[in-house]
């Protein structure tokens, strides 16, 4: 996990929030420090989870007495946003820790879920406090109306899945808590306005519910585990209609399947107001509920009768083939912001600014092809080149140079090292995507 950096544009202009908003990132990046040294013990870790902790409390304490001063509109959807954090959030992932004796993996989830929230609540919610965007928690419901939802929902998911569920989040953002399986439902109310509902299942959670069922294990996700949590997916929202009838779930209009990708675009567009985040045991579940269409302007492949069998093909077929991820390493802002742009609508492309960067993400992430600058100040292509290959581990993931340089000598020093291959950075962007499409396709034919 690559450090959080704290950033200029991370401010909301006040000085003191500022200043506990650096302070929180530090935190984090000392901890993350600390859960990943060899020779860690858990009574650092459990000491740095504490002060973190006590810190973030303490900062929420501070924000909401500044929101008081000035008389902020939204105080009391702020402060439940916070309530939610250290109240619910906190606590899960501290037992979490508890039961995996601190393990790195659970210390990783921990700092994950902070840094996603942190972030995500200073770039909006925060900004909010000034005036500079609008908060996207306007419609929250009343304490009353979530509680009642919330026991609705525990006590369908023990009836129908047989599990015991317990809340975790009562403002789930979308995070990403795995693979996952979104059921995307969308409802006519009786006054035709429109109820958009998503489920969403943790892939275990999902072959825990399959395997119950048929009486067998499920190895995996298949078209019929599909078709038993799409089912499901509408019985449950049934009931929830039966016995919550201010959810005024009146005739289903649409059905559509949802990747995380699809998921988080839609939340971009219109948070949904009611988004609940529950742990199952065996795995999680979210529910996700909006009064307007919050996917419009981005038109879901709706599942009927006639398409059923190939639009869940096409689903999983997305589900099993990842985008390939791509390392960009290059000082220039400029050329990463190119780079970035040109390939990432089929690639996952992640960037480092400089080799030591490089190398950790490389450790943590394990790319498929790292594009490397030749010509960086301190450590450059060459050095890295070498650092990579003299470690074991990521010694054998495949090496492109992007060089600025043309002539044959230039071209000679980079194919001594024996990368993969070299791009120079003045082709254009058409030969560059063409260039790396041809890489993967050819690597595609070697595995197969």
């Amino acid at each position: 996990m690559e450090n959080i950096k704290w950033r200029d544009d991370y401010k909301i202009g006040v000085d003191f929030i500022d200043k506990e908003h650096k302070q929180v990132f530090s935190t984090i990046n000392k901890l993350l420090t600390i859960s990943e040294s060899e020779d860690k013990t858990e009574w650092a870790c459990r000491e740095g989870v504490k002060y973190l902790k006590n810190h973030t409390i303490q900062h929420f304490e501070h924000e909401e007495e500044y929101m008081r001063s000035i008389q902020y509109s939204e105080y009391e959807i702020h402060k439940r946003l916070h309530d939610n954090f250290r109240k619910y959030t906190l606590p899960a992932l501290e037992r979490e820790m508890n039961e995996m004796q601190y393990s790195v993996e659970s210390i990783r989830h921990f700092l994950g879920v902070c840094i996603g929230w942190v972030v995500a609540h200073t770039q909006t919610e925060d900004l909010a406090i000034t005036g500079k965007i609008a908060s996207k928690w306007a419609n929250i419901p009343h304490e009353k109306e979530k509680d009642a939802l919330e026991q609705v929902i525990v006590q369908l998911i023990r009836n129908i899945f047989h599990l015991d569920a317990r809340l975790i989040s009562e403002q789930y953002a979308g995070e990403n808590f795995g693979k996952m399986i979104c059921c995307n439902l969308t409802y006519a109310s009786k006054q035709k306005e429109k109820w958009d509902i998503t489920l969403v299942f943790e892939e275990q959670l999902l072959l825990h519910i399959a395997s119950r069922i048929m009486n067998m294990q499920y190895p995996k996700v298949d078209d019929m585990a599909i078709n038993i949590i799409r089912y499901i997916s509408r019985q449950f929202l049934e009931r929830l209609r039966e016995t919550f009838p201010s959810l005024d779930l009146f005739e289903l209009k649409k059905e559509a399947l949802m990747t995380h990708e699809q998921l988080l675009n839609s939340f971009e567009r219109v948070h949904p107001p009611c988004s609940l985040l529950f742990s199952t045991g065996v795995g999680y579940f979210a529910f996700c509920a909006s009064s307007s269409d919050s996917m419009r302007g981005k038109i879901l492949p709706s599942i009927n009768a006639d398409n059923a069998i190939d639009s869940i093909k096409e689903y999983l077929n997305k589900e099993e083939a990842p985008k390939r991820q791509i390392l960009l390493v290059d000082d220039s802002d400029f050329m990463r912001a190119r780079i970035v742009k040109l390939l990432s609508e089929d690639y996952n492309v992640i960037e480092a600014a400089s080799s030591i960067s490089a190398i950790k993400m490389i450790m943590v992430n394990r790319p498929d092809l790292v594009l490397l600058d030749y010509e960086m100040p301190v450590c450059d292509g060459r050095q890295t080149l070498e650092m990579i290959r003299s470690e074991r581990d990521i010694a054998n993931i495949p090496v492109i140079f992007l060089t600025g340089r043309g002539d044959m000598e230039s071209v000679k020093k980079v194919m001594q090292l024996k990368p993969e291959g070299y791009m120079l950075k003045a082709l254009p962007d058409a030969d560059i995507k063409k260039n790396i499409d041809e890489f993967f396709g050819i690597r595609k034919q070697k595995e197969v």
